[in-house]
C-alpha cells in the first residue's frame, strides 16, 4: 500500500484496493458459478416503453438530478490518441459537444469522470467551448498491477506507467467519494444520478425513466436489453440464490461454464451500462461499510500488454453495474435499443454518422422515423476502415445513405464518392491491388465485386 501512498492516492482508495488485494492473496478468483445464480424471467422486468405516465414526475425531479458520463476512454482501438469523447461523431460535433447541449436543453447538471489519460484533453476543450454551466470533473483512480507469481506490486522501470491499471468503471463510487463530488452533489440538493458511457449518445437523461426511478424510490436501477447472438461475449444479469440481482461479466465465468454464459435464451438480458442511483442511499452505504464492496474481477494479463514475455500480472477490477447486488430493492428496466448506441469501432460510427440517425429538438440522437429497420449489421474491413484516419479518407465526400440498408460488408480497399445509396443486404468486395471507387450517385442494392 506504500506504493499507492507515494502516488498520492486517497486513503479511501487505498482501503478499497486493500480489500480486494486480501481476496486475491487468499485465492479468491472472482468467478461466479452457474450453480450460484439463476436466470431472470422476462415477466419480472418492467418495459420502459410503458412509462409515459411518469414523465411529469421526471420533469419535476430534473432539478435534483445529475448526468454523469464515464469519460476515461482513449479510443485506441479506433486509432485515437486523445479522449474519445473529442471525436467528431455527427454533423461536425463531438461526443462532448453533443452531451453538453443535451444537458443544457434539460437544465440538468453534468459531471465527467475522466482518466489520467483524458483529463488534460477534456480540460483544454472545455476552456475553448466555455459552456454556460461548467461540468463537474473528477478523476478515475488507479490500482497497482499485482504479480501472479508472488502477489508483489509490479515493477517495470522502462515504463512505470505500465505498473498501474484502471480499476474498471466500478471505481466510480470510490472516485466520487474521494474527490468530494458526492458530497458536493448532495449539498446542492442532487439526489438522483444517471451514469453512462460518453460514447453512447442514446443514453440521455430520459424524463419518464427519471420519474419512474424517483417515484418508486428505487435505490438503484439498471437499464437492460435483450441479448442477441452478437452479445454473447458481454456480461449478463442474473439472480443470486437469495433473490438479489447480480451482474456476471465474461471475466467472472469459468471456462467450463462458457456455454451456459453464452446461452442467450437462458440469460436473456445484458447490462447497457446505463445506471440510475440514489446518491443519498449510496452515501448511507458508504457510511455503513466504509468502502463499496463490489464483486471482484481478477483479470489475468501480461504487465506489458504488447509483450507476451513480460511478467504475468493480475489486474484488480470491478464493474459499475455489479453494485446492483449491494442495494436492497434494486431493479431492472428493459429499454429499447435506441438507448444503447455505443461507438466502439468505426462500424458503429458509420451507422451513427449516416442518415439512419437524426437529432431531436432536445438534441437527442434518435432513429430517423423513415428508417426501414432499426437493426443493421456493418462489417468494414479493419485494414482499411479500422482506424479513424483511414475511415475518414474513404468517406471524404460524405457517408452513404443507409436508410434502407439492413447489412453492409466491405472487403478490401474501397473509397466512396458523394451521394451514394445502399439498400438491403450488400457485400462490396475489392479484389484489385489498387483502391476501388464507388462512383457518385451510385445506388447499390446487390453485391458488388471489383476485379
Amino acid at each position: 500500500m506504500s506504493k499507492m501512498e507515494s502516488a498520492g492516492l486517497h486513503p479511501f482508495v487505498i482501503d478499497t484496493f486493500a480489500y480486494y488485494y486480501k481476496k486475491i492473496v487468499s485465492g479468491e478468483t472472482g468467478l461466479i458459478s452457474d450453480r450460484d445464480i439463476r436466470p431472470i424471467p422476462s415477466n419480472e422486468v418492467q418495459d420502459a416503453t410503458h412509462l409515459e405516465k411518469y414523465s411529469e414526475a421526471g420533469r419535476n425531479a430534473l432539478k435534483n438530478a445529475v448526468m454523469i458520463k464515464l469519460n476515461g476512454g482513449l479510443g485506441t482501438s479506433m486509432g485515437l490518441t486523445r479522449a474519445k469523447s473529442l471525436l467528431e461523431v455527427k454533423n461536425g460535433k463531438t461526443f462532448l459537444e453533443i452531451i453538453l447541449k443535451q444537458t443544457e436543453k434539460r437544465h440538468v447538471k453534468l459531471a465527467l469522470m475522466n482518466s489520467f489519460s483524458t483529463h488534460d484533453d477534456t480540460l483544454d476543450t472545455l476552456s475553448k467551448i466555455q459552456p454556460s454551466d461548467r461540468p463537474l470533473l473528477f478523476l478515475q483512480n488507479k490500482f497497482p498491477k499485482v504479480l501472479q507469481e508472488n502477489f508483489a506490486p509490479a515493477n517495470w522501470p522502462k515504463n512505470p506507467e505500465l505498473e498501474w491499471n484502471p480499476p474498471g468503471h466500478g471505481d466510480i463510487y470510490a472516485a466520487m467519494y474521494a474527490s468530494g463530488v458526492l458530497k458536493n452533489l448532495l449539498d446542492t440538493g442532487i439526489t438522483y444520478a444517471f451514469i453512462s458511457n460518453s460514447d453512447n449518445l442514446g443514453a440521455t437523461l430520459d424524463e419518464s425513466l427519471l420519474g419512474f426511478f424517483s417515484e418508486n424510490r428505487f435505490p438503484f436501477m439498471m437499464e437492460v436489453a435483450p441479448r442477441t447472438p452478437s452479445d454473447i461475449k458481454g456480461g449478463h444479469v442474473a439472480k443470486l440464490q437469495d433473490g438479489r440481482l447480480t451482474l456476471r461479466e465474461s471475466a467472472q465465468c469459468a471456462k467450463n461454464e462458457l456455454s451456459a454464459f453464452r446461452d442467450i435464451k437462458r440469460y436473456r438480458f445484458f447490462n447497457t451500462n446505463n445506471i440510475w442511483i440514489n446518491l443519498e442511499v449510496l452515501d448511507r452505504l458508504l457510511e455503513k461499510q466504509g468502502i463499496i464492496k463490489l464483486p471482484l474481477i481478477r483479470n489475468p494479463k501480461t504487465l506489458e500488454p504488447r509483450d507476451d514475455k513480460s511478467p504475468k500480472v493480475y489486474q484488480i477490477e470491478t464493474a459499475m453495474g455489479a453494485a446492483i447486488s449491494l442495494f436492497k430493492g434494486a431493479t431492472l428496466i428493459q429499454v429499447p435499443l435506441s438507448r444503447f448506441l455505443p461507438v466502439k469501432k468505426c462500424n458503429e460510427l458509420l451507422s451513427i454518422r449516416s442518415d439512419r440517425f437524426i437529432f431531436s429538438k432536445e438534441n437527442n440522437l434518435v432513429f430517423n422515423p423513415k428508417v426501414r429497420s432499426k437493426i443493421i449489421e456493418i462489417d468494414l474491413d479493419p485494414r482499411y476502415f479500422g482506424k479513424i484516419d483511414l475511415f475518414d479518407e474513404r468517406f471524404i465526400h460524405g457517408i452513404p445513405s443507409l436508410m434502407d440498408c439492413e447489412s453492409l460488408t466491405i472487403r478490401g480497399d474501397v473509397r466512396f464518392e458523394g451521394n451514394v445509396t445502399i439498400k438491403g443486404r450488400v457485400i462490396i468486395t475489392n479484389e484489385l491491388e489498387s483502391q476501388a471507387v464507388v462512383k457518385e450517385g451510385s445506388v447499390l442494392d446487390k453485391d458488388v465485386i471489383f476485379n
